[in-house]
């Protein structure tokens, strides 16, 4: 039996096929995603990034060994105002400059409720709760956050021993 000369036949292997359909898959799921819009987990995802910021401003704070009245003090106490959840060198900043202890959910409309400033003693327990009217009082049992997009809102509680959790 005579074989067709192999040589002048022109086409991709299977396999070369598959790497292609796989590589078009995966570029079309990620520009779908894209297309698609925001995800209906940007509560959680803010809830998940709020608890991380609050943990790194009090571990900041418990490492920092400084006075209350030092101005390095802004980096160690968490602000929450209606659209930032942070510390407070973060939340008052007017530059655009990224910061890793500032909650920001890309292309999300999130808010934070009650708005407070909250002071953390050396151990990371909330000791001190400032109102934007400037009465402290002692943090109560838990502090309780709000965080809320349009579409849903989560929780955030710290309780008197710093613990900071999902409620």
């Amino acid at each position: 039996m005579d074989h067709p000369p192999t040589k002048n036949m022109k086409g991709f292997t299977l396999v070369e096929l598959i790497v292609v359909i796989i590589v078009v898959a995966i570029m079309s799921l990620y520009a779908a995603s894209k297309f698609i819009g925001v995800s209906q987990f940007s509560a959680q995802a803010a809830q998940q990034q709020g608890i991380a910021v609050i943990r790194q401003i009090q571990l900041g704070r418990m490492q920092s060994n400084i006075e209350d009245t030092d101005t390095l003090h802004d980096r160690y106490q968490l602000v929450i105002t209606g659209k930032c959840l942070g510390s407070k060198q973060a939340c008052s900043s007017d530059t655009n400059e990224p910061f890793s202890h500032k909650v920001v959910i890309e292309e999300q409309d999130m808010s934070f409720n009650p708005p407070l400033n909250i002071d953390f003693d050396l151990l990371g327990n909330p000791v001190i709760c400032t109102t934007p009217n400037g009465s402290t009082h002692t943090c109560s049992d838990p502090v309780q956050i709000h965080v809320a997009s349009s579409a849903e809102s989560e929780l955030i509680c710290i309780n008197s021993q710093g613990y900071v959790y999902g409620c």
